[in-house]
């Protein structure tokens, strides 16, 4: 069954108290987008800590450019730094969205980020803390498809088996491109 798209703001709340750096799980920048109507929803994923990959130009314009796009919704994730990571897993408490605090596996798509090597066992953090099976073969169709990008995947052979695909190169119109494509198949069943 799909993990369903809702705001789990109040699962993490009592954690914050205990973590440091609490504003790194919170929405409070001026200026970030929901779209509660959209009936697409895609999760952009930087496989580091919130005030590491804010400044992401990358990411930045793709969500941008996919929450532009009429009846889709881009929010943004961050893999929490151990302490909070260690917190929710005791919790039972899913990887969630900056804007809404949803779960990640609840998005149609979640695209992750791959700025350089040492990114690996972040974005396995990533998956494996939003409950998404790691390997591409292990997913269902209850599972996001899971998108990767960004200058570290232009060999993608070392990462093919856990991404169900990787966008070599420019991502504003490819990753558009495949939403869209993603939402018709989805919606034709």
């Amino acid at each position: 069954m799909r993990v369903p798209y809702q705001d789990c703001f109040h699962l993490i709340e009592p954690l914050l108290a205990k973590v440091e750096k609490p504003s790194r799980y919170i929405d409070h920048e001026w200026g970030t987008l929901s779209k509660a109507d959209a009936d697409y929803r895609c999760c952009m994923i930087y496989p580091d800590v919130y005030e590491v990959g804010l400044p992401n130009q990358g990411i930045a314009i793709l969500y941008n450019i996919l929450n532009q796009a009429e009846g889709i919704s881009c929010e943004r994730g961050y893999v929490p730094w151990p302490d909070m990571g260690d917190a929710m897993r005791e919790a039972g408490i899913p990887l969630l969205s900056l804007e809404g605090a949803a779960p990640v596996a609840s998005f149609d798509i979640v695209g992750m980020h791959v700025p350089h090597e040492m990114a690996v066992t972040n974005f396995l953090e990533a998956l494996d803390l939003a409950g998404i099976p790691l390997l591409a073969a292990d997913r269902t169709e209850d599972d996001p498809i899971v998108v990767a990008g960004g200058p570290s995947v232009y060999n993608p052979e070392p990462y093919a088996a856990f991404f169900d695909a990787i966008l070599i190169g420019e991502g504003e119109e490819s990753l558009l491109e495949i939403c869209h494509l993603h939402r018709r198949l989805r919606d034709e069943g």
